[in-house]
């Protein structure tokens, strides 16, 4: 679908009406076209469909990789499978608001984060953009300021990498003293003796780091572990989560049990690059 760029996202008067809520996180879009050197995967998160809808379809005809996601929960399951370098996010949703997202966003080292709401009043994007919000932009707006901001936040984010000489991918996930190397696929102890890990003890460790400090289901865990070169996947996550704590030694209990939920790994994690 093409979109007007003199729409204005976030008025109902120019959503498509044909649109239904899809279910959880929306099926990505692929750009049939490319006009932006980055590439970039970006995730819309509004509970509007119409929005998500519009939002995509525009990002994607300017040579982004966009997927949506209509709420916290289905963000999390987004973000399981796939790594953003940014997130549209609207403030009022459903369950957890936006400006809760946008702290523990932050707070995790997550994507870069512009904050896309009806909520446009002088206070309100102090607020956001005090929480570490990159931008803020009202609703309704124009399809390409929108854009013009993205790539904006974008740019600043690849200055920054090219200043500090980091790589865009870590090759190390640092925890409590402990490293997951995500080259060797090993893991060293804070004394530094590797640490044999099984291919399905290294893919569950490596996601429950990835995802530090937020609740996975145990079905997100064996989706990740599928996609993973592994030897054991089709026993139990609770039986690879036992040898992992035992491996981890009296910093076992980092990974969390999450009654009628799933685990947690309660830790924080750097990435960090081979020099």
């Amino acid at each position: 679908m093409s979109v007007d760029p003199e729409a204005c996202l976030g008025e109902r008067s120019c959503q498509p009406a044909a649109l239904a809520p899809p279910a959880g996180a929306d099926a990505m879009a692929r750009p049939d076209r490319a006009d932006f050197d980055d590439n970039a995967r970006i995730l819309v998160v509004d509970d509007d469909p119409g929005v998500r809808a519009l939002v995509r379809d525009f990002l994607v005809q300017h040579g982004f990789t966009v997927d949506g996601a209509a709420d916290a929960r289905a963000m999390e399951a987004a973000m399981v499978d796939s790594r953003y370098d940014l997130v549209i996010l609207d403030v009022m949703l459903p369950g957890e608001n936006g400006l809760s997202i946008c702290r523990r966003l932050i707070a995790e080292n997550g994507p870069r984060v512009v904050m896309l709401s009806a909520m446009g009043e002088t206070t309100d994007r102090v607020v956001g953009l005090e929480l570490g919000a990159d931008d803020y932009l009202a609703k309704p707006c124009e399809p390409r300021e929108l854009l013009a901001r993205v790539r904006a936040v974008l740019r600043r984010r690849t200055r920054e990498l090219e200043e500090t000489g980091e790589p865009r991918e870590a090759t190390m996930l640092v925890f409590a003293g402990w490293t997951l190397d995500l080259i060797r696929r090993e893991l060293l102890s804070p004394a530094g003796v590797t640490v044999y890990l099984s291919g399905g003890e290294f893919g569950l460790l490596r996601v429950l780091l990835e995802r530090a400090q937020r609740v996975l289901t145990r079905d997100q865990l064996l989706e990740y572990a599928r996609g993973s070169e592994s030897d054991a996947f089709d026993r139990a996550v609770d039986v690879q989560i036992s040898r992992l704590r035992r491996k981890l030694g009296d910093k076992g209990d980092m990974i969390r049990t999450v009654r009628s939920e799933g685990y947690m790994l309660d830790a924080k994690v750097t990435p960090k690059a081979a020099r």
